[in-house]
């Protein structure tokens, strides 16, 4: 886990190195209660982290290929002054 600024903007982002998605799977991460077969998880911890993330203002971005990991990206804006 890190976290950055970049001009305004603050970054965190978080790195695993677990065994990654297909195309498939990651286009439905961000789905409640949808997780792979293979997940012990409810299916909640990105669509309720994405949903507050943007509630701020913020983005949230999602990397990952098979074999490869995962790494999302979180980027809130400061205020403007």
């Amino acid at each position: 886990m890190s976290v950055a600024s970049e001009g305004r903007d603050v970054v965190l982002t978080v790195v695993d190195t677990g065994s990654g998605m297909d195309p498939e799977t990651a286009s439905m991460a961000f789905h409640r209660f949808w997780k792979s077969a293979d997940s012990p998880g409810a299916g909640l911890g990105l669509p309720i982290a994405r949903d507050l993330v943007r509630a701020h203002g913020g983005e949230v971005e999602l990397q990952t290929a098979p074999g490869e990991g995962t790494t999302v990206r979180v980027r809130l804006a400061a205020p403007a002054p």
